[in-house]
């Protein structure tokens, strides 16, 4: 049925969740920064999925029941629910695989995307409080000076 699915003229298939796997979507910037964490660590990488019109990430992981994760812009899809796939093969579009599916039935570690997602959070805090500072002397900077009004 996927195959027939992936050789249309969009090239996706629906598939249902909570059976193979389970799928934790997330905002963009924070999976993106997640996804970098998670392939400098020795074991092999689940599939993730990039949505661009969505703007965000998503991890397969196991499949859990009782999967829970609680988050601003997180997303869980486990029983009950279906995602959208391009064909592991397919490069391009609107859906494009980050890590494709290899074959062998490997999925991101829960407690190693937690763990992930949680770094890539303190890089982006850090990022927008940088942000917030003088690029000259580090202090904290006022409204006023944000705007580069004296």
């Amino acid at each position: 049925m996927c195959k027939r699915q992936w050789h249309d003229v969009d090239g996706i298939a629906v598939l249902a969740c909570g059976r193979f796997w389970d799928v934790l979507s997330v905002p963009e910037e924070l999976g993106v920064l997640a996804l970098d964490v998670l392939l400098c660590i020795p074991q092999p990488p689940g599939p993730a999925l990039a949505d661009a019109a969505a703007r965000r990430v998503a991890f397969f992981l196991p499949p859990d029941p009782q999967g829970r994760w609680i988050g601003s812009g997180i997303r869980y899809a486990g029983q009950g629910s279906w995602i959208a796939v391009p064909a592991p093969h397919r490069l391009g579009g609107r859906l494009r695989w980050l890590v494709p599916p290899d074959g062998t039935g490997a999925l991101f570690v829960p407690a190693a995307v937690e763990l992930a997602l949680q770094f890539a959070l303190g890089r982006l805090a850090a990022q927008a409080d940088s942000k917030r500072r003088c690029p000259m002397c580090g202090a904290p900077a006022t409204r006023s000076l944000q705007r580069g009004r004296d």
